[in-house]
């Protein structure tokens, strides 16, 4: 057998999933996404094939230039498990890397194994519904910005509505409750990429994520990633004041001052601003995110959108979002049908 994993992939006792199967059957290959095995690979960083020093495994990463010869290895295995801590989110590249092995789980004919784990954050459906001609590694099918699911979850919907049908097996966890943040449970938390560093942050990623597209810092290189974000020429004591006009359930905005070690604007000293969240439930995100990028595109020449905005669209699933003319609250008000119409289409593929 074979199993996808990285340093999430762990029992409660913190016992690496690799150790317990390779007690329980003949495990022969590690298969890591985004960030390594191990975590020790920086975002976007290329893994080729390498032997674990620890387990002596072979290790194919399936992220980078040897991704097909690690999806060419899977197919000469007779099981592949997957265990990987998804966080809730479209953009988020490890459900994509288990699609992708689905579907050759599905033409090797053998079958596959998801290891489900508890939500980083509440899984409640929020933000807009990705639009399938801006399909891409960040965001890949119609689900909604915060998908509502689990990966075990996220892997029944897609097998049975992407028509992928693997023969699919997902080991549910005991006692998950879906409106529950793992920081509620008693369980380690390991951040499930180097900048994902607690539920909070992971909440807050559905909106912030968006300026991975803007020439805005995420607040990478800082020690709250996705929690604060800036730059050089942002005008903060304006964009709080605008931003505290518009509606904002759930949060609070504090201006704030921060130099990148690395990523954006690295070495230089950014005007900010840091989102605390006051209540969770009322919270919503992906909302707040195209709030913070109308906001600063209207106060800040400076202000742009990366490659012609092209990967904004891909995160934002629409290119609605870069044209002049989008009017934000507009578009924030269209999200609820579309969101019900989603809401009852995952709801079959449910396990808690």
């Amino acid at each position: 057998a074979g199993l996808i994993t990285n340093p999430t992939g762990i029992l409660s006792n913190l016992t690496p999933t690799y150790a317990a199967l390779s007690e329980r059957l003949n495990l022969v290959a590690l298969f890591s996404p985004e960030h390594g095995v191990r975590g020790d690979a920086e975002a976007g960083a290329d893994i080729d094939y390498y032997v674990d020093s620890r387990t002596k495994l072979p290790v194919f990463s399936t992220y980078g230039p040897a991704k097909d010869a690690a999806f060419e290895a899977m197919k000469k295995l007779d099981c592949l498990f997957f265990d990987i801590q998804d966080i809730g989110s479209r953009y988020y590249t490890y459900q994509y890397t288990m699609a992708k092995a689905m579907n050759v789980a599905a033409e090797a004919g053998i079958p596959f194994v998801v290891l489900d784990r508890p939500p980083v954050i509440a899984c409640e459906a929020q933000g807009n519904i990705l639009n399938p001609r801006f399909s891409s590694f960040v965001g890949k099918y119609a689900t909604a910005a915060r998908t509502g699911l689990t990966i075990g979850e996220f892997a029944r919907y897609i097998n049975s509505t992407e028509g992928i049908n693997c023969t699919l097996a997902v080991a549910p966890c005991s006692g998950v409750d879906r409106d529950m943040f793992y920081d509620q449970y008693a369980l380690p938390f390991v951040p499930p990429s180097p900048n994902l560093t607690s539920a909070e942050c992971a909440l807050i990623y559905v909106g912030t994520c968006l300026f991975e597209g803007t020439n805005v810092s995420e607040g990478r290189g800082t020690a709250k990633p996705f929690e604060q974000f800036g730059a050089p020429w942002l005008r903060a004591e304006a964009l709080i004041e605008k931003l505290n006009s518009l509606p904002h359930p759930g949060c609070v905005y504090r201006e704030t001052f921060f130099t990148p070690s690395s990523s954006k604007h690295a070495r230089q000293l950014c005007a900010g601003v840091q989102i605390h969240v006051t209540d969770r439930e009322s919270f919503r995100p992906f909302e707040m995110g195209v709030r913070l990028v109308c906001a600063i595109r209207e106060q800040n020449p400076e202000f742009e959108f990366l490659s012609g905005g092209d990967f904004i669209s891909k995160l934002f699933g629409s290119d609605e979002i870069i044209q002049r003319d989008f009017n934000c609250e507009e578009y924030i008000k269209g999200l609820d049908a579309p969101l019900a119409e989603y809401k009852k289409k995952i709801e079959p593929y449910f396990m808690y």
